[in-house]
């Protein structure tokens, strides 16, 4: 169920990422100035992000069996709009990107599925295994390209378009909700205001938008800014990216399993000092090689690991019939994360002709997350998540108390 659930977060990733590599070349066709290109590749972020919030809530309900099907086939038809009609112009290719954005609220349905097949022990890895899918942005990033010079713009569109299909059928053939998986009975609005109650919920958002959030902001926006401030070519540019991408989705599971062994607090709080280092290095725009690949291949990494924690904490955290509400809301907040840079590095360097101020206000939000870390959400989760335990049900017997180990800290489970 873990793999099927990770190869329906790829392939949906694949989608929601295809207009990045293309952003500079639609730059060039239209004639976009650099904010309207950032608009271009940013407008399936925040789309992608926000529905995360009422899919996490749906999946609650009605489970990942059903929702990773609609959210797959909900997902072909703007990818067959953009590759057939809509990338002849600014207001075409924003329509599509805007239903695009559906593709990027599986995290929100594969999260609580995967998360209730485990024992909390194992969640972190999990999870984190789960998260390798947003590799699917690598898969854009190596072939967007090559295809549409190779053959037609029409061509990468089409291809992803048959892959999602065959996932959806494939997916409604075979996933299966986890056995004894609680399944909330109360109203919509209820749920979120639950979900709202939890401090977990806050502070996992906190930190999510600034380790997810930074990794999309340089998947979707690095192209750009490899071929405008280094000069590359569009190819180059796309598989330096897809290389920053691949790392960072080989180090969320081991930001995972080393959440389980040391704990996530300790994970995020390596993982933010490495991003902090990074920003202010590049911030001086040194030579790509060696010391530019260096500080950005480091905070590939460590937004990857970080990424991965940030999901270990809400599992450890979140009560188990609340973490597709919770998913949902932090999901949002790393889209959300993602969408505001590119828009900012847009803007900046069509102001200032240098990127220098961007990634200086990367390293002083991430130097905030690192305080709160080692404050805020150190506390938290020494206190072992006692509000993780689900409360009584009707549905659910009764057990006896247990001891069981979740991320370094014991915690009492019912």
């Amino acid at each position: 169920m873990t793999a099927l659930a990770t190869v329906g977060f790829a392939v949906n990733f694949w989608a929601w990422a295809l207009l990045s590599p293309l952003g500079p070349r639609f730059k060039d066709s239209l004639d976009l100035s650099s904010f309207q290109q950032s608009l271009l590749v940013a407008v399936p972020v925040v789309v992608g992000s926000l529905g995360r919030v009422p899919v996490g809530v749906l999946t609650d309900r009605f489970g990942g069996r059903v929702m990773f099907p609609l959210v797959s086939a909900a997902t072909v038809v703007p990818v067959l709009h953009l590759g057939l009609a809509g990338h002849s112009s600014l207001a075409a290719l924003l329509v599509g990107g805007f239903f695009l954005g559906i593709g990027g609220t599986a995290f929100a349905v594969g999260v609580p599925f995967v998360n209730a097949w485990f024992p909390p022990e194992r969640r972190g890895l999990a999870i984190g295994v789960f998260g390798a899918g947003m590799g699917g942005t690598a898969i854009s990033a190596l072939t967007t390209v090559e295809l549409v010079d190779e053959h037609s713009m029409t061509t990468p569109f089409l291809i992803t378009a048959v892959v999602l299909a065959v996932y959806a059928v494939t997916a409604g053939l075979l996933l299966r909700d986890a056995p004894g998986r609680t399944v909330p009975t109360e109203s919509w609005g209820r749920r979120l205001a639950a979900t709202a109650r939890l401090g977990i919920t806050w502070r996992a958002s906190a930190l999510y938008a600034v380790a997810f959030g930074g990794y999309v902001a340089f998947s979707v926006y690095l192209p750009t800014y490899l071929r405008t401030g280094y000069g590359l070519t569009q190819a180059d540019a796309a598989n330096r990216t897809a290389g920053f991408v691949v790392l960072a989705v080989a180090m969320r599971p081991v930001g995972g399993w080393l959440s389980d062994r040391l704990g996530p607090a300790r994970v995020l709080a390596g993982a933010l000092s490495v991003v902090v280092a990074g920003a202010v290095v590049q911030s001086f725009t040194p030579a790509l090689a060696p010391v530019g690949t260096i500080a950005f291949l480091a905070m590939a990494a460590a937004l990857g690991a970080g990424s991965g924690a940030t999901f270990a904490l809400v599992a450890l955290l979140t009560p188990a019939h609340q973490v597709g509400s919770v998913t949902g809301v932090v999901g949002a907040a790393g889209g959300l994360g993602g969408f505001l840079p590119p828009l900012v590095m847009g803007s900046l360097y069509g102001a200032y002709g240098t990127y220098a101020a961007g990634l200086v206000l990367l390293a002083v939000v991430a130097a905030a997350a690192l305080a709160h870390t080692v404050t805020g959400v150190r506390a938290a989760a020494a206190g072992g998540g006692r509000q993780a335990a689900p409360p009584p049900s009707a549905s659910a017997p009764h057990r006896p108390h247990r001891r069981v180990r979740a991320s370094g800290y014991a915690r009492r489970v019912e």
